[in-house]
């Protein structure tokens, strides 16, 4: 009997890992959120090498997470800070969900080296307590469990015949 199931090729997750996919994409999306700008801030922080940074950040620029602007120190010629896009600084949920699947199953004995915690933008009426990412569906329902969650067919949806 042959049944229709979705094309995993026609996939955002396998578009979205493409961009941010390699280990060192997310860990420079990371530091930007942490406000990195400059190529020396990204290799020092990172101990990354200059080429496979360079590459890294093409990459993010070329895929639209973040966009080199121009700066100038005096007495220096023209160099490129690189800022997170809006793409780029929508990362941070699945940064902060990576960093919680890390430290339930993989962080040292002594527990998480890192907490997000809740800050405001503007500071007033922060409650400094941390952030945990959470599934919600359409309709409010809220901390949904993994087996509560199924993937369905969107409009963009392709599909394959298997046996």
């Amino acid at each position: 009997m042959e049944t229709r199931r979705i094309d995993p090729v026609n996939c955002s997750v396998a578009r979205a890992l493409s961009v941010v996919g390699e280990r060192w994409s997310l860990l420079i999306v990371r530091e930007a959120l942490d406000g990195a700008r400059r190529f020396g801030e990204f290799q020092s922080r990172l101990g990354i090498a200059r080429n496979l940074l360079a590459t890294r950040l093409e990459t993010l620029v070329t895929a639209g997470v973040m966009r080199r602007a121009p700066y100038q120190d005096p007495g220096d010629r023209q160099r490129f800070a690189y800022e997170l896009t809006e793409q780029g600084r929508a990362l941070r949920p699945t940064l902060v969900a990576l960093l919680e699947w890390g430290d339930a199953y993989l962080a040292d004995p002594q527990g998480p080296s890192v907490i997000v915690r809740h800050r405001p933008a503007d500071d007033a009426g922060s409650c400094d307590e941390p952030v945990k990412v959470v599934l919600e569906c359409a309709a409010g329902h809220r901390h949904l469990a993994p087996e509560d969650v199924c993937r369905t067919p969107g409009p963009g949806a392709r599909f394959v015949e298997s046996s």
